[in-house]
């Protein structure tokens, strides 16, 4: 019987703590990139905001105080949430447009509900329908492979046309409501209980989209669904999970904000919510394109909008060019992740 020689590599035994994939997997996430553009899109976000802010706290003397932070973090709660959400679904390589109206009917059930059962009730409810519409979309995208930006942009027509027909186009008031307003207006340590909500479910996701095999799979999808794929990722799962985890956090994210006013409307500012939330987003430096993204460059990005926002009013500034400042960021944003992806190539 044959002796092995010396020098002959011994077969390695595979490791049976390693998920199916891996190796395969993260072969795709380290596709050849430009270091130094690799990092610019990474943390390019950090500089501007460290600009508007220390510039903002010199010209305003307001704006460097607690009261203001903290009603900066309580206004963008909602926003943040559904950011963050919105996040993972770019990462996989699709994109929602139904989030502002999802917000809206979500809302306006949690409302209704809030009149006539407990506010656990008429939350878990609303939560619920956040949930079905993201499911919906996430069928309609992936299983019948219609582009997700129509088809969430067709959804967003529906959802809005069924808040109209819930409300009549009412507003609905619930100022009898009091314990239905907890889940905003508590506070605790001097914070609001909705910022920490929002802090609660931006770490949340934030930890699955970095630390677990799923926020792998996601980041795998987005960046080459084919080879994904081949490498044993359910990719058509994978978006989907990630449309309803949105649906849920618009749905949060109106709920939240209708709690805060008791009070919920079919159109309430859902496509300004919507191009905010996208904007966020993608000057976070997440990828429209899909594969690159992190929810703190999210959460970054949408408080360097808010802080814009804010400086406009502390600072009497004309509202209308905000909106011109905010178009020209985001033309930026969007530019510059064109132009570092084919310098990448």
């Amino acid at each position: 019987m044959s002796q092995p020689q010396a020098g002959t590599p011994k077969a390695e035994k595979p490791d049976k703590g390693a998920f199916p994939g891996t190796s395969a997997i993260t072969a795709i996430l380290r596709e050849p990139r430009t270091e130094i553009l690799g990092r610019a899109r990474r943390g390019g976000i950090m500089l501007p905001f460290l600009v508007l802010f220390i510039v903002l706290s010199i010209s305003s003397g307001p704006f460097f105080t607690k009261a203001n932070l903290l009603a900066i973090l309580d206004q963008q709660a909602s926003t943040l949430i559904i950011a963050a959400a919105g996040t993972l679904v770019l990462v996989a390589g699709g994109i929602d447009l139904s989030v502002g109206a999802t917000y809206a009917l979500a809302s306006v059930v949690a409302t209704k509900l809030a009149l006539s059962s407990s506010p656990v009730l008429a939350i878990l409810a609303g939560i619920a329908v956040g949930l079905v519409v993201g499911l919906v979309n996430g069928v309609i995208a992936t299983f019948f492979r219609i582009n997700s930006l129509i088809a969430t942009l067709a959804m967003s027509f529906v959802i809005a046309g069924l808040a109209s027909l819930a409300t009549s186009g009412n507003l609905i008031i619930a100022y009898t409501a009091l314990g239905y307003a907890a889940l905003a207006r508590t506070s605790f340590l001097a914070v609001n209980t909705s910022t920490w909500t929002m802090i609660a479910v931006v770490i949340a996701l934030g930890v699955v989209l970095s630390r677990t095999i799923a926020g792998r799979y996601m980041y795998a999808a987005g960046s080459n669904a084919e080879a994904a794929r081949l490498a044993g990722v359910r990719v058509q799962l994978i978006r989907l999970t990630t449309f309803v985890i949105s649906g849920g956090a618009a749905a949060l994210g109106g709920i939240i904000d209708a709690s805060r006013v008791l009070s919920a409307q079919a159109s309430n500012g859902e496509t300004t919510l919507t191009f905010t939330v996208l904007a966020g987003i993608v000057v976070g430096g997440t990828s429209i394109l899909g594969g690159e993204g992190a929810i703190w460059r999210t959460v970054v990005g949408t408080l360097f909008i808010a802080l814009i926002g804010n400086g406009f009013v502390l600072l009497g500034l004309n509202p209308l060019y905000e909106q011109i400042t905010l178009g020209g960021i985001l033309l930026i944003a969007v530019g510059a992740d064109a132009w570092s992806r084919l310098r990448t190539r």
